[in-house]
């Protein structure tokens, strides 16, 4: 009797040299990615059948892999192909696409040696996710500033991207808890960081500011400094404190799942009309031209869901 061709309709992961569904990706409970979240990524975007930055997603997920000391056992190359491929199986034209590297399981049971792990490479592609959904960014998002502070970048480098986000997630349920949509952290010593896998810029005047610390290096963060001038604004990488924000014509966020998200509040502070603003609206809008433009794209070869992978011997 046959076997039933694997269903990838809903997502396609690849796992120990293999590509599967995305209902059958699993990860050992032994693994130290689960036990202490030891584990690095990176998220790229598909729409309209073509990566977004593909090239800078990569090379942030070579800086993480190298500050963490893993090794995800395949090239760049052979990442690219698999990346490529698990969008190809899904067909999916508009997805969210993660590269994983795991420390692993150690091959001695309970051993806290990090040597003794053997290092584990995922990737998956799922349909499209947005961080903030489209109708709060639609009348702009509802940000609180939490009371709790952004981790000591002197114990977790925040420009490494990681899954350490108990911060972040006390932070959250603070927003939550009182009626905000999500939530931005201060670091301890009072200057705007970012929010749960997001950037966050100021707009004043004609001046666009994002935070110089405590905040990873967003490529949708890139694409807005990058897009700024075409616009006649100035972009700045600086010092924010809280009574900045509270200063400030405008705020919104940057993210891979969501792109430029503009935001209405942040704490009891109203901006405008309590509706995104003008400038936040014109950088989201010339974002997603520039796709459809191609600038940064680089379009999926779905006929590859036919080929099998070429790892190198």
């Amino acid at each position: 009797m046959t076997e039933p061709s694997p269903n990838f309709s809903k997502g396609a992961a690849y796992m120990n040299g293999q590509f599967i569904p995305i209902a059958e990706a699993k990860i050992p409970v032994g693994d130290w990615g689960f036990v202490h979240s030891d584990v690095t990524y990176d998220v790229v975007h598909v729409t309209d059948g073509a990566f977004f930055r593909l090239e800078d997603h990569l090379d942030r997920f070579h800086r993480s892999l190298e500050g963490y000391r893993l090794d995800a056992g395949v090239t760049r190359d052979e990442m690219r192909e698999i990346l490529g491929k698990v969008v190809a199986l899904s067909g999916i034209e508009r997805a969210f696409v993660a590269m994983i590297c795991t420390r692993g399981v150690p091959k001695v049971y309970g051993s806290r040696n990090p040597l003794d792990c053997q290092n584990t490479f995922i990737a998956y592609a799922v349909p499209w996710v947005d961080v903030i959904k489209p109708e709060v960014q639609e009348r702009g998002a509802h940000l609180l500033i939490a009371s709790i502070p952004r981790i000591s970048p002197k114990s977790l480098d925040p420009t490494l991207k990681n899954y350490m986000w108990r911060d972040f997630t006390r932070g959250m349920f603070e927003a939550l808890d009182k009626g905000f949509d999500t939530s931005i952290l201060l670091d301890q010593d009072g200057y705007l960081t970012e929010g749960s896998g997001f950037n966050v810029f100021i707009v004043k005047d004609k001046k666009v500011m994002t935070p110089d610390r405590g905040a990873l290096r967003g490529v949708t963060r890139q694409s807005v400094l990058d897009l700024c001038p075409e616009l006649g604004l100035e972009p700045l990488v600086c010092p924010i404190t809280f009574d900045d924000v509270m200063d400030a014509d405008e705020v919104f966020t940057t993210t891979t799942a969501g792109g430029v998200m503009p935001c209405a509040r942040v704490n009891d502070k109203i901006y405008g009309n309590d509706r995104p603003g003008p400038i936040s609206a014109k950088l989201k809008d010339l974002y997603w031209q520039k796709h459809k433009e191609g600038w940064h794209m680089t379009p999926v070869n779905y006929a590859d869901a036919e080929h099998p992978f070429s790892k190198a011997a």
